[in-house]
Formats: C-alpha cells, sequence, structure tokens
C-alpha cells in the first residue's frame, strides 16, 4: 500500500512551494497525543532524510518515517474547503475511532 494524495491536495501543495520557492514535498507522520492517542503531524520538507519512505503522486512527493507508516499506510491526503474552512483531511483506512474534538485518533 502507499500515501496518495488528492489531485485537490497535490495543487495545494506544489502552489504552496512554488510560493515558498523551495521545498521538495511534505512530510506525513503521527505523533503521540490527545485523547485517543494519536495526532497527525504534516509539514513541508526541503531536504529528503536518509530514513525517509517516498511515495509520489500527482508530481508531489510524500515523505513518512518507517516509524510512522505503520499507522497512515493506505492514508489518501485530500485538501478541502467547507465554507470558510479550508486545510488538510486524512481519509485513513486504519483509523478505528476518534476522539470528540477531532485532533486525534485511534487505530
Amino acid at each position: 500500500m502507499a500515501v496518495t494524495l488528492t489531485e485537490a491536495a497535490a495543487r495545494h501543495v506544489t502552489r504552496y512551494l512554488a510560493k515558498r520557492g523551495k521545498g521538495v514535498g511534505v512530510r506525513l507522520g503521527v505523533k503521540t497525543t490527545g485523547c485517543s492517542g494519536l495526532a497527525y503531524k504534516l509539514e513541508y520538507v526541503d531536504e529528503l532524510a536518509p530514513e525517509d519512505i517516498v511515495f509520489e503522486d500527482h508530481g508531489v512527493k510524500v515523505l513518512v518515517d518507517p516509524k510512522s507508516l505503520a499507522y497512515i499506510e493506505g492514508t489518501q491526503l485530500d485538501f478541502v474547503r467547507e465554507g470558510l474552512n479550508e486545510g488538510f483531511k486524512f481519509n485513513n483506512p486504519n483509523e478505528r475511532d476518534r476522539c470528540g474534538c477531532g485532533e486525534s485518533f485511534r487505530i
């Protein structure tokens, strides 16, 4: 399985990297936090780390550290607009539960 992006997410990342003037892609991972135990972390990346696992979709590189891959394998990263809000949405088939505030999840 892989970590993928929708066209909307790829367009957003590509535009943002162009505006920054640098960057090779985004790093997707998880951290321990919140009521349910895990939260997603997403950051723009300027350099590949030796341990990064690299997926490419719609011309955008998604970097994942090996420890996070077990939790997010098969995840599709989307970029959505809902009313006045916009942001990334994680469609993770491994998720079993989310906390009420939406900040964390459980596998």
